[in-house]
């Protein structure tokens, strides 16, 4: 037999939460605007705010003193109903067979099917194996003010590339 819970409900932290959250705000609010300090408006706002963070704890009482009887929760929580007959049993068939392949393939993969993403190489061994990183070649040359080549030729991944030449002159101090 579930106990019966009066006055407050079942979530009284979080209503006593919410009530000194209410006074500490209300209290930070008013000395900013009564006391004549140079920090006022911090306290006004800062007062504002916890009167705002107290209507979580609001809501967390309110939604956790909220009663459902369990004929209600049949379709939410999963406790289907014995007849599963006529329209409604088939699309709750179909939606569930849709779903509970999507999620499966999920799981299998990593990521959604035709990506390559999620899905991870496999040893010999069976052990998951980090795909190899392409290298990429990066060729630099140093150049002197007084060498005139006009363009430098590197080979990147089988490609000639021209980069033209550039140089970087700073005034003597």
């Amino acid at each position: 037999m579930e106990p019966v819970h009066r006055g407050l409900g079942r979530c009284q932290c979080c209503f006593w939460l919410a009530v000194v959250f209410d006074i500490v705000g209300l209290a930070v609010l008013l000395i900013g605007v009564f006391v004549n300090v140079f920090f006022y408006d911090l306290l006004i706002y800062a007062g504002a705010i916890v009167i705002f963070l107290s209507l979580i704890w609001w809501v967390f009482w309110y939604s956790g003193n909220i009663e459902v009887p369990p004929t209600e929760l049949e379709d939410d929580v999963g406790l289907l109903k014995k007849d599963k007959g006529g329209i409604g049993g088939v699309v709750r068939r179909l939606s569930s067979r849709v779903s509970s392949g999507i999620r499966n393939s999920f799981r299998r993969n990593g990521a959604p099917s035709g990506t390559r993403r999620g899905q991870a190489q496999r040893s010999a061994a069976g052990l998951p194996v980090a795909p190899q990183a392409e290298q990429v070649v990066v060729a630099m040359a140093t150049m002197g003010p007084q060498e005139n080549t006009p363009h430098i030729v590197s080979s990147v991944a089988g490609c000639d590339i021209e980069m033209p030449h550039t140089t970087t002159e700073s005034s003597p101090t």
